[in-house]
């Protein structure tokens, strides 16, 4: 079992802190990867249910505020319905994902999770007056 650290950054220059989850498997698929990231910050954010969500791709029925997305009305978030979203995000190139150097593209690509493995999801920031 190894602990895998996850970082958001985004085009801008901004860096979240890091925040790690362990994984059992030495490999997983890009997708499986990205489906347990969602189901963790899910899963702390019903626990807690603050007013503003913090995770990798905006929920449906919520507002962009200055540290995540504010919900409109109190309630759960479903697990499933999220990464379906950050699936789609990530096929639309709303953010990529790199371990290491190296870039991946394929979500059925797999990724080794060697001990002390960063993933960094760079959040790609839309181009002012572009």
């Amino acid at each position: 079992m190894g602990m895998v650290t996850f970082v958001d950054e985004t085009t801008s220059g901004d860096r979240g802190a890091g925040w790690g989850l362990e994984i059992a498997e030495e490999r997983l698929a890009l997708r499986e990867l990205i489906r347990r990231r969602v189901f963790q910050e899910v899963a702390e954010f019903n626990a807690r249910t603050p007013e503003v969500f913090q995770g990798l791709v905006q929920p449906k029925d919520t507002e962009r505020v200055l540290n995540g997305y504010a919900l409109r009305t109190p309630r759960r978030i479903d697990p499933e319905v999220q990464t379906e979203l950050a699936l789609r995000a990530f096929a639309g190139n709303g953010f990529l994902v790199l371990v290491g150097d190296r870039q991946f593209t394929d979500l059925d690509e797999e990724i080794e999770l060697k001990l002390g493995t960063e993933v960094t999801f760079l959040k790609l920031v839309a181009l002012v007056g572009g």
